[in-house]
Protein backbone atom coordinates (compact mmCIF):
# COMPACT_ATOMS: atom_id res chain seq x y z
CA UNK A 1 0.00 0.00 0.00
CA UNK A 2 2.72 2.25 0.67
CA UNK A 3 4.38 1.70 -2.31
CA UNK A 4 1.22 2.53 -4.53
CA UNK A 5 0.96 5.58 -2.05
CA UNK A 6 4.51 6.57 -3.14
CA UNK A 7 4.02 5.81 -6.98
CA UNK A 8 0.71 7.10 -7.23
CA UNK A 9 1.18 10.62 -4.92
CA UNK A 10 1.29 13.16 -7.57
CA UNK A 11 -1.11 11.46 -9.86
CA UNK A 12 -3.27 11.78 -6.96
CA UNK A 13 -3.27 15.11 -5.96
CA UNK A 14 -3.71 16.43 -9.66
CA UNK A 15 -6.83 14.58 -9.84
CA UNK A 16 -7.74 15.57 -6.21
CA UNK A 17 -7.06 19.71 -6.59
CA UNK A 18 -7.50 20.24 -10.36
CA UNK A 19 -10.86 18.73 -11.19
CA UNK A 20 -12.60 21.61 -8.78
CA UNK A 21 -12.24 24.25 -11.45
CA UNK A 22 -12.94 21.37 -13.62
CA UNK A 23 -16.54 20.72 -12.67
CA UNK A 24 -17.17 24.67 -12.03
CA UNK A 25 -16.65 25.48 -15.73
CA UNK A 26 -18.37 22.14 -16.84
CA UNK A 27 -21.39 23.84 -15.35
CA UNK A 28 -21.13 26.52 -17.13
CA UNK A 29 -20.72 24.65 -20.37
CA UNK A 30 -23.60 22.23 -20.02
CA UNK A 31 -26.26 25.22 -18.93
CA UNK A 32 -24.72 27.42 -22.49
CA UNK A 33 -25.66 23.35 -24.12
CA UNK A 34 -22.26 23.93 -26.27
CA UNK A 35 -21.42 20.22 -24.37
CA UNK A 36 -18.71 19.49 -27.49
CA UNK A 37 -16.77 23.23 -26.94
CA UNK A 38 -14.34 21.69 -23.76
CA UNK A 39 -12.93 19.45 -26.24
CA UNK A 40 -12.86 20.80 -29.45
CA UNK A 41 -10.79 23.39 -27.29
CA UNK A 42 -8.80 20.39 -25.85
CA UNK A 43 -8.24 19.79 -29.48
CA UNK A 44 -6.73 23.06 -30.38
CA UNK A 45 -4.52 22.85 -27.65
CA UNK A 46 -3.27 19.65 -28.69
CA UNK A 47 -2.87 20.68 -32.08
CA UNK A 48 -0.58 23.02 -30.50
CA UNK A 49 1.35 20.80 -28.80
CA UNK A 50 1.64 18.43 -32.06
CA UNK A 51 3.05 21.87 -33.77
CA UNK A 52 5.62 21.80 -31.04
CA UNK A 53 6.58 18.60 -31.80
CA UNK A 54 7.17 18.81 -35.23
CA UNK A 55 9.69 21.98 -34.56
CA UNK A 56 11.52 19.87 -32.06
CA UNK A 57 9.97 20.79 -29.05
CA UNK A 58 9.65 18.61 -25.99
CA UNK A 59 6.03 18.28 -25.12
CA UNK A 60 6.89 19.58 -21.70
CA UNK A 61 8.68 22.89 -22.83
CA UNK A 62 7.27 26.47 -22.10
CA UNK A 63 7.68 26.82 -26.24
CA UNK A 64 4.97 24.24 -26.99
CA UNK A 65 2.71 25.02 -23.70
CA UNK A 66 2.93 28.85 -25.43
CA UNK A 67 1.85 27.25 -29.12
CA UNK A 68 -0.94 25.07 -27.42
CA UNK A 69 -2.04 28.54 -25.49
CA UNK A 70 -1.69 30.74 -28.42
CA UNK A 71 -3.92 28.03 -30.35
CA UNK A 72 -6.49 28.19 -27.43
CA UNK A 73 -6.84 32.00 -27.59
CA UNK A 74 -7.73 31.49 -31.29
CA UNK A 75 -10.13 29.17 -30.56
CA UNK A 76 -11.85 30.97 -28.32
CA UNK A 77 -12.09 34.04 -30.61
CA UNK A 78 -13.83 31.86 -32.88
CA UNK A 79 -16.37 30.67 -30.69
CA UNK A 80 -17.04 33.78 -29.47
CA UNK A 81 -17.91 35.31 -32.58
CA UNK A 82 -20.17 32.44 -33.60
CA UNK A 83 -22.09 32.64 -30.66
CA UNK A 84 -25.14 33.75 -31.69
CA UNK A 85 -29.01 33.77 -31.01
CA UNK A 86 -29.94 32.94 -34.28
CA UNK A 87 -30.48 28.93 -34.59
CA UNK A 88 -29.68 28.76 -38.36
CA UNK A 89 -26.48 27.24 -38.13
CA UNK A 90 -25.93 26.01 -34.64
CA UNK A 91 -22.82 26.87 -33.20
CA UNK A 92 -22.43 23.10 -31.62
CA UNK A 93 -22.01 22.15 -35.40
CA UNK A 94 -19.24 25.12 -36.09
CA UNK A 95 -18.08 23.23 -32.71
CA UNK A 96 -17.91 20.22 -34.09
CA UNK A 97 -16.64 21.28 -37.31
CA UNK A 98 -13.87 22.94 -35.19
CA UNK A 99 -13.18 19.46 -33.41
CA UNK A 100 -12.20 17.22 -36.50
CA UNK A 101 -10.74 19.90 -38.08
CA UNK A 102 -8.25 20.48 -35.70
CA UNK A 103 -7.75 16.66 -35.33
CA UNK A 104 -7.45 16.02 -38.84
CA UNK A 105 -4.55 18.74 -38.78
CA UNK A 106 -2.97 16.92 -35.14
CA UNK A 107 -3.02 13.78 -37.34
CA UNK A 108 -1.07 15.30 -40.17
CA UNK A 109 1.37 16.97 -38.55
CA UNK A 110 2.36 14.12 -36.62
CA UNK A 111 2.50 11.71 -39.74
CA UNK A 112 5.90 13.51 -40.51
CA UNK A 113 7.14 12.55 -36.58
CA UNK A 114 8.89 9.23 -36.82
CA UNK A 115 7.10 8.85 -33.02
CA UNK A 116 3.37 10.00 -34.87
CA UNK A 117 1.32 7.51 -33.28
CA UNK A 118 2.96 7.52 -29.80
CA UNK A 119 2.37 11.03 -29.60
CA UNK A 120 -1.03 11.18 -31.15
CA UNK A 121 -1.82 8.70 -28.11
CA UNK A 122 -0.64 10.72 -25.60
CA UNK A 123 -2.18 13.43 -26.85
CA UNK A 124 -5.42 11.79 -26.49
CA UNK A 125 -5.03 9.74 -22.80
CA UNK A 126 -1.98 11.82 -22.07
CA UNK A 127 0.48 10.30 -19.33
CA UNK A 128 -0.90 11.62 -15.81
CA UNK A 129 0.84 8.90 -14.06
CA UNK A 130 4.31 11.17 -15.03
CA UNK A 131 2.94 13.97 -13.70
CA UNK A 132 5.93 16.19 -12.02
CA UNK A 133 4.89 18.16 -8.91
CA UNK A 134 6.09 21.15 -10.61
CA UNK A 135 3.33 20.57 -13.11
CA UNK A 136 0.67 20.47 -10.79
CA UNK A 137 1.86 23.29 -8.07
CA UNK A 138 2.00 25.45 -11.25
CA UNK A 139 -1.05 24.11 -12.34
CA UNK A 140 -3.19 24.92 -9.39
CA UNK A 141 -1.55 28.38 -9.00
CA UNK A 142 -3.35 28.73 -12.19
CA UNK A 143 -6.66 27.70 -11.18
CA UNK A 144 -6.71 29.17 -8.02
CA UNK A 145 -5.76 32.62 -10.26
CA UNK A 146 -8.63 32.11 -12.58
CA UNK A 147 -10.95 30.88 -9.90
CA UNK A 148 -10.40 34.33 -7.80
CA UNK A 149 -11.15 36.11 -11.18
CA UNK A 150 -14.26 34.15 -12.04
CA UNK A 151 -15.60 34.84 -7.72
CA UNK A 152 -14.57 38.19 -8.15
CA UNK A 153 -17.19 38.87 -11.59
CA UNK A 154 -18.97 35.81 -11.20
CA UNK A 155 -22.19 38.26 -11.08
CA UNK A 156 -21.15 38.69 -14.80
CA UNK A 157 -20.62 35.15 -16.10
CA UNK A 158 -23.29 33.69 -14.37
CA UNK A 159 -25.18 36.26 -16.39
CA UNK A 160 -24.44 35.24 -19.69
CA UNK A 161 -24.61 31.78 -19.30
CA UNK A 162 -27.42 31.20 -17.10
CA UNK A 163 -29.63 33.96 -18.22
CA UNK A 164 -28.14 35.04 -21.28
CA UNK A 165 -31.58 36.57 -22.29
CA UNK A 166 -31.47 38.81 -19.38
CA UNK A 167 -27.98 39.41 -19.55
CA UNK A 168 -28.82 40.95 -23.61
CA UNK A 169 -31.59 42.67 -22.55
CA UNK A 170 -29.45 44.80 -19.52
CA UNK A 171 -26.45 44.73 -21.87
CA UNK A 172 -26.21 48.51 -21.30
CA UNK A 173 -22.83 49.04 -20.19
CA UNK A 174 -21.68 45.32 -20.25
CA UNK A 175 -19.71 43.76 -23.40
CA UNK A 176 -21.53 40.84 -24.00
CA UNK A 177 -18.99 39.36 -26.62
CA UNK A 178 -16.10 41.25 -24.78
CA UNK A 179 -17.06 39.19 -21.23
CA UNK A 180 -17.98 35.81 -23.66
CA UNK A 181 -14.21 36.11 -24.78
CA UNK A 182 -13.15 36.50 -21.24
CA UNK A 183 -14.81 33.38 -20.17
CA UNK A 184 -13.55 31.14 -22.93
CA UNK A 185 -9.94 32.53 -23.27
CA UNK A 186 -9.61 31.52 -19.14
CA UNK A 187 -11.67 28.38 -19.93
CA UNK A 188 -8.96 27.76 -22.79
CA UNK A 189 -6.36 28.45 -20.58
CA UNK A 190 -7.59 26.05 -18.14
CA UNK A 191 -8.36 23.29 -21.05
CA UNK A 192 -4.62 24.20 -22.23
CA UNK A 193 -3.00 22.90 -18.49
CA UNK A 194 -4.83 20.24 -18.03
CA UNK A 195 -4.04 18.51 -21.32
CA UNK A 196 -0.47 18.87 -20.61
CA UNK A 197 -1.03 16.80 -18.43
CA UNK A 198 -3.97 14.65 -18.77
CA UNK A 199 -4.65 14.65 -22.25
CA UNK A 200 -7.81 15.62 -24.35
CA UNK A 201 -10.38 12.71 -23.44
CA UNK A 202 -9.92 13.51 -19.18
CA UNK A 203 -10.27 16.79 -19.62
CA UNK A 204 -13.64 16.22 -21.31
CA UNK A 205 -14.40 13.91 -18.73
CA UNK A 206 -13.39 16.26 -15.67
CA UNK A 207 -15.65 18.86 -17.12
CA UNK A 208 -18.34 17.13 -18.14
CA UNK A 209 -19.34 13.39 -16.59
CA UNK A 210 -19.24 15.28 -13.13
CA UNK A 211 -21.53 18.05 -14.24
CA UNK A 212 -24.32 16.29 -15.77
CA UNK A 213 -24.45 13.99 -12.88
CA UNK A 214 -24.73 17.04 -10.22
CA UNK A 215 -27.81 18.01 -12.79
CA UNK A 216 -29.04 14.51 -12.47
CA UNK A 217 -29.56 14.32 -8.75
CA UNK A 218 -29.87 18.45 -7.68
CA UNK A 219 -31.01 22.20 -8.68
CA UNK A 220 -29.20 24.26 -6.45
CA UNK A 221 -25.98 25.79 -7.85
CA UNK A 222 -24.15 24.80 -4.74
CA UNK A 223 -25.12 21.51 -4.23
CA UNK A 224 -24.55 20.57 -7.92
CA UNK A 225 -20.93 22.13 -7.38
CA UNK A 226 -20.49 19.62 -4.36
CA UNK A 227 -21.71 16.48 -5.64
CA UNK A 228 -19.67 16.98 -8.64
CA UNK A 229 -16.46 17.51 -6.85
CA UNK A 230 -17.47 14.08 -4.90
CA UNK A 231 -18.28 12.62 -8.20
CA UNK A 232 -14.58 13.31 -9.57
CA UNK A 233 -13.18 13.18 -6.30
CA UNK A 234 -14.58 9.56 -5.56
CA UNK A 235 -13.77 8.62 -9.40
CA UNK A 236 -9.84 9.92 -9.42
CA UNK A 237 -9.07 7.46 -6.64
CA UNK A 238 -11.13 4.52 -7.84
CA UNK A 239 -10.02 5.10 -11.27
CA UNK A 240 -6.08 5.48 -9.61
CA UNK A 241 -6.19 2.56 -7.60
CA UNK A 242 -8.04 0.11 -10.56
CA UNK A 243 -5.06 1.32 -13.07
CA UNK A 244 -2.48 0.50 -10.08
CA UNK A 245 -3.84 -2.71 -9.20
CA UNK A 246 -4.87 -4.00 -12.67
CA UNK A 247 -2.10 -2.58 -14.20
CA UNK A 248 -4.02 -0.18 -16.70
CA UNK A 249 -3.99 3.40 -17.95
CA UNK A 250 -4.35 5.52 -15.65
CA UNK A 251 -5.86 8.52 -17.70
CA UNK A 252 -7.98 5.90 -19.23
CA UNK A 253 -9.19 3.85 -16.29
CA UNK A 254 -10.23 7.26 -14.64
CA UNK A 255 -12.50 8.07 -17.81
CA UNK A 256 -14.21 5.12 -17.93
CA UNK A 257 -14.78 5.20 -13.46
CA UNK A 258 -16.60 8.21 -14.34
CA UNK A 259 -18.47 6.97 -17.13
CA UNK A 260 -19.67 4.30 -15.03
CA UNK A 261 -20.65 7.04 -12.37
CA UNK A 262 -22.92 8.81 -14.72
CA UNK A 263 -24.32 5.03 -15.60
CA UNK A 264 -25.56 4.17 -11.72
CA UNK A 265 -26.17 7.84 -11.43
CA UNK A 266 -28.87 7.68 -14.71
CA UNK A 267 -29.79 4.65 -12.91
CA UNK A 268 -30.67 5.54 -9.64
CA UNK A 269 -32.11 8.56 -11.24
CA UNK A 270 -34.56 6.13 -12.66
CA UNK A 271 -35.76 4.46 -10.14
CA UNK A 272 -36.08 7.52 -8.01
CA UNK A 273 -38.94 8.98 -10.16
CA UNK A 274 -40.41 5.79 -10.37
CA UNK A 275 -40.59 5.76 -6.51
CA UNK A 276 -41.71 9.21 -6.69
CA UNK A 277 -44.70 8.70 -9.29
Amino acid sequence: MLEALDIMKWPLLACLLLPGLLVYLGLHIVRREIIFVDLALAQVAALGTCTGILLHYETTSWESYALSLGFTFIGAAIFTMTRTHNHRVPQEALIGIVYVVTAALGILLLSRSPEGNEELRRTLIGEVLLVTPGQVLRTFALYLAIGAVHWIFRKKFFAISFEPDRAEAEAEGMSIRGWDFLFYAMFGWVVTSFVQIGGVLLVFSFLIVPAVVANFLAHGLGTKLLIGWITATVASVAGLYASYVLDLPTGAAIVCTLGLALVLTIIFTFFREKWVA
